[in-house]
């Protein structure tokens, strides 16, 4: 790969929702992206990265895990209700999660890492040709969804993120010039 292709692929990563979801996204393949995502700078090696799939019957308990969640919360109805069967629009979600580490900065160092993993995976999904949403936790679903994903105790949910084959090409976002200070 050249300097020239990875930039094309990380330019033409998208955010997009516009997926065929009746079309299964392979378990394989998603544990591919995962080991993927493993690869994202780890402080100290603490190896902070937790997976869950969620497809199928999965993704309906998501979403009633997390509706359930926002109305102990105090959300509004309308939203409550929208979390409910959001998680049906694609035919798969990937929980990810930071492990707590053994302070507070390890904690943060987790989080970063595992940020850091999720771009990798999301560029990994792009180059083989999916459909992708990074959507975070609801306020107030942490601990429900960490539950739900068999996650430890004190994890973190840095993203639930939408997977499916894309129908049709997203639009390409503007960006802000670069501002590189010298100091």
């Amino acid at each position: 790969m050249t300097p020239a292709d990875f930039a094309a692929l990380v330019r033409s990563r998208r955010t997009n929702m516009k997926v065929d979801r009746d079309r299964p996204v392979p378990r394989e393949l998603v544990e591919q992206l995962c080991e993927l995502a493993q690869w994202a700078p780890n402080h100290k090696r603490t190896w902070p990265w937790r997976f869950a799939f969620a497809e199928g019957d999965g993704r309906a308990r998501l979403g009633e895990t997390i509706s359930a969640a926002m109305e102990a919360h105090g959300d509004e109805p309308a939203k409550v209700a929208k979390a409910l069967t959001k998680y049906l629009r694609t035919p798969a979600s990937l929980i990810v999660g930071a492990a707590e580490g053994d302070s507070p900065l390890r904690t943060a160092e987790n989080r970063d890492a595992v940020a850091a993993g999720v771009q990798t995976l999301l560029l990994g999904a792009t180059a083989h040709g999916l459909a992708t949403y990074w959507g975070s936790c609801p306020k107030g679903a942490n601990d429900a969804v960490a539950t739900l994903a068999g996650f430890e105790p004190g994890t973190t949910v840095v993203a639930i993120i939408y997977l499916g084959w894309p129908v049709e090409p997203a639009a390409v976002p503007e960006r802000p010039a670069v501002a590189l200070r010298t100091v």
